[in-house]
């Protein structure tokens, strides 16, 4: 990679500038080395490659340069915490934020950066976002249902504990709402996934095919049977139909049996294993609503009483919401902290209206 002609001789500030592009593009490949080396099979590939570019990156800052100054700026603290997270979990959140940096190349405005590099860290963008996809579609179910029963947790509780605590009772029944709210929420959350994804394990039992019909082949008339229409009710065309129902008759009829006719069963086998294990879905949501429904009534297990608890539950569950939708930012790609903000709002929202509730409930009952 040859650098550009420059009509004018590099100023100092110039060759800073290329001495932080290096350090940044060297940061960059260190952080697509240790994602490779978590990964393997096809990934594995991809991000080697896209270490392999940032070197050649780094290659062209250094001819420019000359020789590699004595003293380098430091990375930026986004790529030196990308290359932090990478090294202990390569995990979707790492290639999240790595899209994220893609996406702000500063060569686009860069006189002394060649048209292929502007050209790869555009490629780059595009390569690192379909990487993301991928973890992000293994991701999307199980951090749908974490991100919904913690929350739920968190905001019904809060609600609660909030709303209860604007009425006037002593703290005592405060507390005990909370773990009452906590241990109905949690069981209802437990049920509701057990009873739904065992209906849905069922429907799917109830919708798989049978090989009874071709077992009976060999009995068929090959011109007047029915067979064919097993197979357009499973969603063939007429003629494919009529055309493995005349192959499995034959074969039946001169003894090869099903075996040489191909898969009769054209549904995927793997939806049961989509839509998951009863038990676990049911433990699991348990689980994570507890989790967050604990957070608000800490301040009451801790003897914390009347104001102070209700600032240190809101302080408390802030924190909580905030994390929430700020990963729910880096994952999504979008802004964390919008996200964050608007996860906020929501819990604080509901919170707030139970809140105005027990006030007037409280005033009513004096």
């Amino acid at each position: 990679m040859t650098a550009p002609a420059a009509a004018t001789e590099p100023t100092p500030a110039d060759r800073r500038r290329w001495a932080r592009y290096l350090v940044e593009e060297r940061a960059e490949g260190a952080v697509y080395q240790k994602l490779a080396a978590r990964r393997e099979g096809e990934e594995r590939e991809i991000l080697l490659r896209l270490a392999d570019a940032e070197r050649r990156h780094e290659q062209h800052w250094l001819d420019l340069l000359g020789v590699e100054p004595a003293r380098l700026p430091r990375a930026g603290i986004r790529s030196r915490l990308l290359g932090w997270m990478a090294g202990r979990f390569g995990s979707i959140f790492v290639l999240a934020l790595a899209q994220s940096a893609e996406a702000r190349s500063p060569y686009d405005s860069e006189q002394y950066a060649t048209p292929a590099m502007r050209a790869d860290e555009k490629v780059h963008y595009e390569v690192v976002r379909g990487l993301a996809a991928r973890g992000r579609r293994r991701l999307s179910g199980s951090f749908r249902a974490a991100v919904f029963g913690a929350n739920d947790g968190l905001v019904s509780n809060l609600a609660l504990v909030l709303g209860i605590g604007a009425t006037g009772v002593s703290s005592g029944f405060v507390l005990f709402s909370g773990i009452a709210g906590l241990l109905a929420g949690a069981l209802s959350m437990g049920a509701g996934e057990f009873v739904s994804v065992r209906s849905q394990r069922e429907l799917l039992a109830a919708t798989e095919a049978n090989e009874d019909a071709a077992a009976a082949a060999g009995d068929l008339d090959i011109d007047e049977n029915e067979l064919a229409l097993v197979y357009r009710a499973r969603g063939m065309g007429q003629d494919e139909s009529l055309a493995r129902a005349r192959r499995i008759v034959t074969a039946a009829q001169a003894g090869i049996g099903r075996a040489a006719t191909g898969p009769v069963n054209i549904q995927s086998g793997d939806d049961h294993e989509i839509v998951g294990r009863d038990w676990t879905a049911a433990i699991s949501s348990f689980l994570l609503f507890a989790s967050g429904a604990i957070i608000p009534v800490l301040p009451w297990i801790f003897g914390l009483q009347g104001a102070a608890a209700i600032i240190v539950a809101l302080v408390l569950v802030g924190i909580a919401l905030l994390s929430t939708g700020a990963m729910v930012g880096v994952l999504s790609g979008g802004p964390p902290l919008r996200r964050a903000l608007r996860q906020l709002a929501i819990g604080f929202g509901a919170a707030a209206i139970t809140y105005v509730l027990g006030l007037v409930f409280g005033v009513g009952a004096v």
